[in-house]
């Protein structure tokens, strides 16, 4: 790896963490996750990583291809691009809802999938609020209609997701792969999540814990996680499959609410996505992928051909 590319990593991660954290400063000096402007300021900071990679590609690479070195140009083949993005879209929302019965079965998740306690609880409280005897719907049919609304998580969060992984997959893990896949996957999961800090250090994810072991936590989960989505990136050549599988991520990661037991806590340093029991399968999907050699990007030869197609 050149000192020009260092160089260059280093900018994105300095502003990228910058502005995060400039963003987060209202929170800090005022009411924390409470302040009614936190949903504003957690979508704007997902925008920063594109903004120090749109920085880094402008006006210190000065890169003469910049969709392409970002990954979101050309969309083709086709075929390929769609296979992965609705891989990523299923993989993610897999990752979420697998951790569920792992942690149950592990006796760190407090699981009810049966009746549903805890969701038909917020409904039951709903339909006092609004002076209604009970929903008429079946919680079993609402369970389903949840699961089957999950995939139209990837569009709708698509804009704020796709601010994150311009950064972290479309341009900060292929400039790390000189160095080799294990560590550009670790390096950039480690970035990715120390640049959650400013939020959970207030206590998002991790309420429960000091803010030492939520970061370390989110750290831990962004290495697996953020290497699932690299795959996609790395295979398709694109940021879009990456994108796609973070909004799905997101989307789904309420879930455990469905399924948890009324009255019960949920630590989310040991169950879900964002706990240890969560981290068993994506790990076991990772080494699987890298055993097999499917971190492998499309080869140059590929990438040359796809630039001429769309230049020439």
């Amino acid at each position: 790896m050149s000192g020009r590319d260092l160089r260059s990593i280093g900018v994105f991660t300095i502003l990228a963490f910058a502005l995060a954290w400039l963003l987060a400063l209202p929170l800090w000096f005022g009411d924390g996750l409470a302040a009614p402007w936190f949903t504003l300021v957690a979508a704007a900071t997902m925008m920063t990583p594109a903004i120090a990679a749109l920085v880094v590609v402008f006006f210190v690479e000065r890169s003469q291809h910049k969709t392409w070195t970002l990954g979101l140009w050309p969309l083709r083949p086709v075929r390929s691009l769609l296979g992965y993005a609705a891989l990523g879209i299923i993989v993610s929302i897999a990752l979420v809802l697998v951790a569920l019965p792992v942690g149950a079965l592990l006796g760190v998740y407090p699981a009810d999938f049966v009746n549903f306690s805890a969701f038909q609880q917020v409904l039951d409280e709903r339909a006092g609020a609004a002076g209604v005897a009970e929903i008429p719907i079946p919680i079993g049919a609402l369970i389903v209609i949840q699961l089957a609304t999950l995939p139209l998580a990837a569009f709708i969060n698509l804009i704020p997701a796709l601010g994150e992984e311009l950064g972290w997959r479309g341009w900060l893990l292929p400039k790390l792969m000189p160095l080799g896949t294990l560590p550009a996957l670790l390096i950039s999961g480690v970035i990715w999540g120390l640049w959650h800090a400013p939020l959970i250090l207030l206590g998002y994810n991790y309420p429960d814990a000091p803010g030492w072991l939520g970061v370390t936590m989110m750290v831990g989960m962004c290495i697996l996680v953020g290497a699932v989505f690299g795959w996609l990136r790395l295979r398709s050549g694109l940021v879009w499959p990456a994108a796609l599988a973070h909004a799905a991520f997101n989307g789904a990661g309420g879930t455990y609410l469905l399924f948890a037991k009324a009255g019960e806590h949920v630590d989310t340093t040991q169950a879900t996505i964002l706990g240890w029991s969560g981290w068993i399968v994506p790990l076991a999907l990772v080494v699987i992928l890298i055993a097999t050699r499917r971190f492998a990007p499309r080869s140059t030869h590929d990438r040359e051909a796809r630039l001429t197609q769309t230049t020439g």
